[in-house]
């Protein structure tokens, strides 16, 4: 599991991108379920994900983030990832964000990429 934190901070709003290798659906809620054992992920306010699978499928959940799922699953798509996981996780700050939250998601996404080595 590749985890990079504090991708950005914005009006106290803190997110983190986590990705990994995933085969099923089964193991999207796994990979969820691990990632939720972390203490400072089970406190988190979103883990927004989305996951493409081998034969090119799409899983997604926005947590609550509406939207955030479909716009990871896009950059997964773009990137040509298969058989990948991504979260982006969000820890609310006590302002709302608006239309900047996808910004974040997308910026939270392409750190994690680039940290791949697909972005």
């Amino acid at each position: 599991m590749l985890q990079i934190l504090d991708t950005v901070r914005d009006r106290g709003s803190r997110y983190a991108a986590s990705g990994g290798v995933v085969v099923d659906a089964v193991a999207c809620k796994a990979f969820i379920a691990t990632l939720k054992s972390e203490k400072k992920f089970a406190k988190a306010t979103h883990n927004s994900w989305a996951a493409v699978l081998a034969d090119g499928s799409l899983i997604k959940d926005d947590d609550g983030e509406s939207g955030a799922g479909a716009v990871i699953a896009r950059m997964i798509e773009r990137a040509e990832l298969r058989s990948h996981i991504v979260v982006v996780t969000r820890w609310y700050g006590g302002v709302n964000l608006g239309g900047d939250r996808f910004a974040h998601v997308v910026t939270s996404v392409r750190a994690y990429l680039a940290e791949l080595g697909g972005g």
